[in-house]
């Protein structure tokens, strides 16, 4: 279930000042916690550091990110790829 119209995106109050005083430093990277915040079009251009339960990710925010989450964009999970070392499979 979606978030309702008339309440508008959500978005941490912290990161709305942390971005507009960013909005100057181009260089400046935004760490945060908030993965559930919904990125906005103040954002475009910006980095931000997501934490996702280990270590933070760079995230530079573009045109397209707009209207999804902060931690859409930040993986939580690692892909450990399965093994190719499977002989029996490769003999046949």
């Amino acid at each position: 279930m979606t978030r309702s119209v008339w309440k508008g995106p959500f978005v941490d109050g912290y990161i709305l000042k942390k971005a507009e005083a960013a909005r100057g430093q181009r260089n400046m990277a935004i760490k945060t916690w908030s993965r559930r915040s919904t990125i906005l079009p103040q954002f475009v251009g910006l980095t931000f550091q997501v934490h996702n339960g280990n270590k933070f990710i760079p995230v530079n925010i573009s045109e397209e990110m707009v209207g999804h989450k902060l931690g859409e964009f930040a993986p939580t999970r690692t892909f450990k790829a399965h093994s190719a070392g499977d002989k029996k499979a490769a003999a046949k």
